[in-house]
């Protein structure tokens, strides 16, 4: 069956043919897509345990797991989507996340994985920016209905692709016209039928596996595509360094659609290694801790919001319960030094901290390091291949223990962003993508996150783009001007903070900016926590905003109110 979209290599960067050929030769790129990667590990390790959903309850092991996922694939090819065709993925952490992700997989159907605190806003963005076909949703999530805003989405997305519509729904009420997910993710009548008619549709390695969401400056998010060579290799190497194995049970409490949590080692790393993956709706302490304890959990991630609080749940409680977690990754934004020397002693696990990006790098610091690199650095590249660059203003190599903004480039680090030729422009050059971050090089070649050197708040690991919060508040009227800012915050690493000029006349508050923005299906984790109105906004001496200035007032404004 013809693909109603357009195809995806018509809008994507290669990796040219000289370098993809040395990947190749080297061994980073395999040559086999992921689907079939984790068949051959099922098929030599059938009755080991794969999945175990803590809050559900199923328990498949690797050979259920993948007979499941081949089962949901040719179901998906029964509903009329073929290979090619692209599917948002807006679920949480259940068993259906990873049984439609490895279906997805087999059949080259690509996921888009979106984040269950999208709304509107960014579903229809992400649907017609990718001419998706389909959207798997929950029914009912945190007392938001997610299956009638996927219905709501239709029209916006058919104006684009004119095609059908599929609306998948995993548990609730699954109304009319949508799909029964979990029935669609259920067991097969006939496993060697699916399975052969899956190997006839084995997708290339360098075709586009799925997906990612980019975390930038510039609107909404853009989308990355890695591929079955590269994304294979993020989820191996990751978790060679990482010490996953055919022994390790994996937590996912982050939300399982996040590059972190899916393959760094995440879901990819731990199967692909033949071990097991323990599923969690949140990374609350106190569950945490108890299914920790319940299935033997050996490694799991988390961003540091959620290391400080799993650090005061166990000064007040205690730790026994972590007494099979042999490593606590943490990534997604900079891990404070004081919190991070904590983490063994008071924990009673080893610290491994992780920065990267879904762009492609990944940094680890080694589970041998001495304290003072783990505790201190955010690690060094995981591949021989990673080739990283700190530049000054001027793109000249800064010495190391001098920062610089990064630039890298490597066999899991793609060249460009899907269907984006102005983005792309600026955030890559020859091969090199310009990451935004600011870090220096310490002699033995770790790195340590200074910043960042665009125009980004990382609120507790999620990505949110100054820029798009400010064009949402223009749309108020009383607005004149308005500058978003990181505002920092002991918990969650940074807040938005706006500075608002109102217009003569005219006042603004944070309730009715925060109201204006959800009433438009904005994710709440981008509504703005914090409100200064000014008469004027800070500006260079070249007539610019001064988001410098104005990131510096607001730290000595809420370092003036602790004093008080």
């Amino acid at each position: 069956m013809a693909t109603r979209t357009t195809a995806i290599s018509d809008h994507t960067v290669p990796w040219p043919d000289d370098v993809a050929a040395d990947y190749v030769a080297k061994g980073y790129w395999a040559g086999v897509a992921l689907g079939s990667l984790l068949r051959e590990v099922a098929d030599g390790r059938p009755d080991s345990p794969a999945l175990v959903d803590a809050a559900d309850g199923l328990r498949l092991s690797h050979a259920e797991l993948v007979e499941r996922a081949d089962a949901a694939a040719a179901r998906l090819l029964e509903l009329g989507m073929a290979p090619g065709e692209r599917i948002v993925v807006q679920l949480g952490n259940g068993w259906e996340f990873v049984v439609l992700t490895l279906a997805c997989l087999r059949a080259g159907i690509v996921p888009v994985m979106a984040l269950p605190a999208h709304r509107r806003t960014e579903l229809a963005h992400l649907a017609r920016h990718a001419e998706a076909t389909a959207i798997a949703v929950p029914d009912v999530l945190r007392d938001f209905d997610h299956q009638a805003l996927a219905h709501d989405l239709a029209d916006d997305v058919r104006a684009v692709t004119g095609g059908p519509w599929h609306v998948l729904v995993a548990g609730g009420a699954v109304a009319a016209g949508s799909v029964d997910l979990r029935a669609l993710c259920g067991p097969g009548q006939d496993p060697a039928a699916d399975r052969a008619r899956l190997d006839a549709l084995v997708p290339g390695s360098r075709e586009v596996a799925v997906f990612l969401l980019s975390g930038g400056t510039t609107g909404l998010p853009k989308l990355i595509a890695r591929t079955h060579d590269d994304y294979a290799y993020n989820a191996r190497r990751s978790a060679e360094v990482a010490g996953v194995d055919a022994d390790t049970a994996y937590l996912v409490s982050l939300p399982a659609g996040h590059n972190f949590p899916l393959a760094c080692p995440g879901i990819l790393g731990t199967l692909l290694a033949g071990g097991r993956v323990v599923l969690l709706p949140s990374p609350e302490p106190a569950r945490a801790f108890a299914t920790i304890a319940a299935e033997g959990v050996t490694h799991t991630a988390v961003v540091p919001a959620v290391a400080a609080r799993w650090l005061d749940h166990a000064t007040e409680h205690g730790a026994a319960d972590l007494a099979s977690l042999r490593v606590l990754q943490v990534g997604g934004a900079r891990l404070a030094d004081e919190l991070a020397r904590k983490v063994r002693p008071v924990l009673g696990t080893a610290l491994q901290q992780v920065f990267g990006m879904a762009e492609g790098l990944l940094n680890y610091t080694r589970l041998d390091d001495p304290d003072d690199v783990v505790c201190t650095t955010q690690g060094r590249p995981m591949s021989p291949a990673d080739e990283v660059r700190l530049v000054d203003e001027l793109d000249r190599d800064v010495p190391d223990g001098e920062p610089g903004s990064l630039l890298t480039r490597g066999p899991y680090t793609p060249r460009g962003y899907y269907k984006a030729a102005e983005q792309n422009a600026r955030a890559f050059t020859d091969g090199w993508y310009r990451s935004g971050d600011v870090c220096r090089r310490t002699p033995e070649g770790n790195l340590v996150v200074e910043g960042r050197d665009k125009d980004m708040i990382n609120r507790a690991g999620e990505k949110i783009s100054a820029e798009e919060v400010e064009n949402l508040v223009y749309q108020l009227p009383a607005v004149a001007q308005v500058a978003a800012v990181a505002m920092p915050d002991p918990r969650l690493g940074e807040r938005v903070c706006l500075y608002v000029v109102p217009r003569p006349g005219a006042t603004v508050t944070l309730d009715e900016v925060r109201a204006a923005m959800e009433a438009i299906g904005v994710a709440r984790f981008k509504l703005p926590e914090h409100l200064v109105v000014v008469d004027e906004l800070a500006a260079t001496k070249v007539g610019k905003i001064d988001k410098k200035a104005l990131r510096a007032d607001i730290a000595a404004r809420l370092g003036a109110a602790t004093r008080a």
